[in-house]
């Protein structure tokens, strides 16, 4: 039991431990909301240097650390580094967003995983770094984009709503598209593991697009894949939990829980007392609605005292349902840290 309690909180809940005050970390909890994220983007030539410069990921990875004192520290990368090491094109337009040369049927039988431990050689840097300058009570994320997610931009070159291009494609072009969701789940095992051997103790992946995949091809576009990776992790770096996030997955969500992940991350959308009684998952992470957060005060009050409420008795980590936006004001953060950290439910 002595060393149990001297385990980080982040690992204690993803072991299925039900904590009185849960952990918490924030996803985009590094970025365009802090001022020291700002100052330091200004000097950057491009999104691209931020992630792959190890010295510029490892204080972007800190700032909201030494700011907030969050619980977890998720790595400064991208998802699309993974394209991007596997010989596609890639950059980031600004205001725009990521850019990547459209992806033909043609063009999956050229995708190669070989290159990965040399183009993403700089994220592993990064990790070891951080294991050495993130406080020891402090849990370190790694992640990866799931196969669909990825697939998306992709195909279409950028973000969609409707994810339509993939769709299609995967309509279309049924075997090229299987072969690159194949290629894309070995890839991400690969870097999954990398990180992990680098010092990740949790990795995560992002459903991101979840909402678009039509019911009738939600097992074979990702489930499938992420139980595939989630074997595959487990085989090659065992005991590092993973985590996934369907965001917008909805009635979908049952599915996602039956893979068996560590934890399973709720979107905004998602009932928690729902949650609770229907998801076997063995630790729930989620899900304050980021407008919540930027509007701070009572709604934000509000919320983390329903949730704290909804989530008490299970294992649980306190987190957002989606990413901290752009607008959301720093001292909101701190408000909610503290709010979240109030002894009682």
């Amino acid at each position: 039991m002595a060393d149990l309690k001297k385990e980080k909180l982040m690992l204690r809940a993803l072991r299925g431990e039900a904590l009185a005050c849960p952990p918490i970390w924030l996803m985009r909890q590094a970025g365009r909301y802090l001022p020291e994220y700002r100052a330091l983007r200004a000097k950057a030539t491009n999104f691209l240097e931020l992630c792959l410069a190890p010295d510029l990921a490892e204080e972007i990875t800190l700032q909201p650390i030494r700011r907030f004192g969050f619980d977890a520290a998720i790595l400064f990368a991208d998802i699309l580094l993974v394209p991007s090491a596997l010989g596609r094109k890639l950059w980031f337009q600004d205001g725009e967003g990521p850019r990547l040369e459209p992806l033909a049927a043609r063009d999956v039988a050229a995708l190669t995983r070989s290159a990965i431990p040399e183009r993403l050689s700089p994220v592993f840097e990064t990790i070891k770094r951080l294991r050495k300058s993130l406080p020891v009570e402090t849990t370190l994320i790694g992640f990866g984009g799931a196969p669909w997610t990825v697939a998306t931009y992709m195909i279409a070159g950028a973000g969609s709503d409707d994810s339509g291009a993939a769709r299609l494609f995967a309509l279309q072009e049924p075997k090229a598209f299987a072969a690159l969701i194949n290629v894309l789940v070995d890839a991400t095992v690969d870097y999954l593991v990398a990180q992990a051997r680098a010092g990740a103790e949790v990795l995560q992946l992002f459903e991101s697009w979840a909402a678009t995949i039509p019911a009738e091809s939600i097992a074979a576009f990702s489930v499938g894949p992420l139980e595939r990776i989630v074997e595959g992790v487990r085989a090659k770096a065992p005991g590092v939990p993973v985590m996934i996030f369907p965001r917008g997955a909805g009635t979908n969500y049952l599915r996602y829980d039956a893979i068996g992940a560590d934890a399973l991350s709720l979107d905004a959308h998602v009932s928690l007392e729902a949650a609770v009684g229907m998801l076997k998952t063995r630790c729930l992470q989620g899900n304050l609605d980021p407008f919540r957060l930027i509007a701070g005060g009572k709604p934000l009050e509000e919320s983390v005292r329903h949730i704290r409420r909804a989530m008490n008795g299970r294992a649980f980590i306190f987190n957002l349902g989606h990413g901290v936006r752009q607008e959301t004001p720093v001292e909101h953060v701190a408000q909610l840290v503290s709010l979240v950290r109030e002894a009682a439910a």
